[in-house]
């Protein structure tokens, strides 16, 4: 019966790669947007043009520095849930072979890919296009291969055997911002003035799924998107983007966009940030636009707790003044969620949001 309900969606599936590659002079009518939640691509007009933080993470390592370098990261994850780091640890030689392995596999013939094909959330290794093609009311500009990817020798098997470089450099990637995570969550902790080892039991255990995302170039960038405007559901995404296409919004509803700055990493808090801090620090939303010339990949890595560990206001932010204002939730949890409902419709998050909490 899966067999079956696989291969009528295997029929159905038309990717954005073919479509560019068919030299399509429009979008199909599925791509269209309605015109309220079209993007302004236009700078002067609908995007706010404001300083992002881009924070140095090699000065956490040195003790003088280290209290100014949180100080940032509070600022940041106050303001924005968002910031870019630096001087990451990451080598570019690393960052690069990943970009070029992903360039790689959306090369391929579609005939390779489609055997990757689902769109079972719950699996642990799936391409596909859009959201989820089979469900999808409006369809987005963007193909992606899904892998977990910690820990790494329990999963690498599963991943794509084509290009034969794929597991060995994207493997090295994931390794590296597994690691990069783990420094993250240790400064996130510490900038709430909780212990920076909160979260070390549950970050080591927990999972790290990598979306590959590829943004083909769009014969009319300004009705469609990438993707629409969501928030992750774990709790940290360290995002490698080859070009610029991001765009977070801001306190104000304002869309801002995000610059591409060369061997910088995007940090993006995630709704198990949210609700640890009780609100203090906010998931960021964001949503992807295309180009009409240039194809973009990303590589975000999306990380968060065991799958079935709850995650729930940490009990030193809560006193008599700062009641819970959120209810509990897994990872298995957000993906039931998903599977049988619209996340464009209403996040995830505001499921969990408790009546008499801050909106």
């Amino acid at each position: 019966m899966e067999e079956t309900k696989e291969s009528l969606i295997d029929d159905s599936f038309t990717s954005a790669m073919t479509l560019t590659n068919s030299g399509v002079p429009q979008v199909p009518d599925r791509y269209v947007l309605p015109p309220s939640q079209r993007p302004v691509l236009c700078s002067s007009i609908g995007i706010r043009e404001t300083t992002l933080p881009v924070i140095d993470f090699s000065l956490l390592h040195q003790p003088l520095l280290r209290s100014s370098v949180i100080h940032e990261i509070n600022m940041a994850c106050k303001e924005f849930g968002f910031f870019q780091v630096i001087n990451h640890g990451i080598p570019q030689s690393v960052v690069r072979e990943a970009l070029d392995a992903a360039t790689q596999f959306f090369d391929l013939p579609v005939e390779e890919k489609m055997l990757l094909v689902s769109s079972n959330v719950h699996k642990p290794v799936r391409y596909g296009t859009s959201l989820n093609h089979s469900t999808d009311r409006v369809h987005y500009w963007r193909d992606f291969i899904k892998h977990y990817s910690h820990p790494l020798s329990k999963w690498i098997n599963m991943w794509p055997s084509n290009p034969p470089c794929y597991k060995d450099k994207v493997g090295k990637y994931a390794e590296a911002t597994h690691v990069l995570h783990k420094q993250l969550i240790e400064a996130i902790s510490e900038s709430l003035g909780l212990e920076k080892n909160y979260l070390q039991e549950q970050t080591e255990e927990g999972s790290q799924v990598m979306a590959v995302n590829c943004y083909p170039a769009c014969p009319e960038p300004d009705i469609t998107l990438g993707m629409p405007p969501h928030s992750d559901f774990g709790s940290l995404t360290i995002l490698l983007q080859s070009s610029q296409g991001l765009q977070i919004m801001d306190s104000n509803k304002n869309w801002i966009s995000v610059p591409y700055i060369e061997g910088a990493l995007i940090v993006q808090l995630g709704d198990q940030v949210e609700v640890m801090s009780n609100g203090i620090y906010k998931s960021v939303i964001h949503r992807v636009t295309v180009n009409k010339d240039v194809k973009r990949l990303s590589f975000a890595s999306l990380h968060s707790l065991p799958l079935h560990k709850k995650i729930s206001p940490a009990p030193e932010l809560i006193d008599g003044n700062n009641a819970p204002a959120y209810g509990e939730f897994s990872f298995n949890d957000f993906l039931d969620y998903i599977s049988s409902n619209d996340c464009v419709q209403q996040r995830f998050i505001d499921t969990l949001k408790k009546k008499n909490s801050i909106s």
